[in-house]
């Protein structure tokens, strides 16, 4: 496990896994400009300047997590917010996907959400200046529907949701544990086209910006009576009836 690090100001501390781009980028600049100091996990170097301290780390490795959380409680001495955005999907038939894929899809989506509540549980109790500690899992919209061959994503995802509640209502009420579920986001690539924007209720595909405005807003303080709640941030397309032509 390595480690890199920029100046950060004082204050609550906070864990965003897969924190080197996209999503978990956006969650960190945002949770940066609102005073966090930041820990990225991640096995991939940060596509731009560092908003805190970045580690090399597998998440879905016993023994990598709780090495990252004895880090932590070493070098900060705190941990109020954990973010679990890390997550990849391999999409092949089902005829084709392997157990390998299957499982390395599930430790990574699944799996490490449990090791790193389990292994944060108690710093993320031992709260400063009496906040709780809170947890936000990114899930997906794929956890309710479906794109042919993501078996094992959807699963991933699906089983993120129930951990949530579950974390939930073990955790309580010294940690709140949420759930924030995108659909489409727009991070890499080609740009939507305009008729991708205009087929959302909203009018527009999703930013990586409007997932960390609502990730802030479950970590912080104004939100102490919502926990095991689960959050559809996808312009409303879930509720959108379609048929075909």
């Amino acid at each position: 496990m390595t480690t890199q690090e920029n100046n950060a100001p004082t204050g609550p501390v906070a864990l965003v896994t897969g924190g080197a781009r996209g999503i978990g980028a956006a969650i960190a600049a945002r949770l940066a400009h609102d005073g966090y100091r930041l820990v990225i996990a991640d096995l991939h170097a940060p596509e731009d300047a560092i908003v805190g301290r970045h580690v090399v780390c597998d998440i879905s490795n016993e023994s990598d997590v709780a090495a990252l959380i004895t880090d932590i409680r070493s070098r900060e001495g705190q941990l109020d917010a954990l973010v679990c955005n890390a997550g990849i999907n391999v999409r092949k038939s089902v005829e084709e996907l392997s157990l390998a894929d299957w499982s390395r899809v599930l430790a990574t989506n699944l799996t490490s959400c449990f090791l790193l509540a389990r292994s944060a549980a108690a710093l993320l109790r031992a709260q400063k200046k009496g906040r709780q500690g809170a947890i936000v899992t990114i899930a997906s919209t794929r956890a309710h529907m479906s794109e042919p061959d993501t078996e094992a994503y959807a699963a991933s995802k699906g089983g993120l949701v129930a951990l949530t509640h579950a974390l939930a209502v073990s955790l309580g009420p010294d940690i709140r544990v949420n759930c924030i579920n995108p659909g489409w986001i727009h991070t890499k690539g080609t740009p939507p086209r305009p008729e991708d924007h205009a087929d959302h209720p909203a009018g527009r595909v999703g930013t990586a910006e409007d997932v960390a405005a609502l990730a802030a807003f479950l970590l912080g303080p104004e939100c102490g009576f919502i926990t095991g709640a689960e959050f559809t941030v996808d312009g409303g397309m879930t509720r959108k009836m379609k048929y075909l032509e």
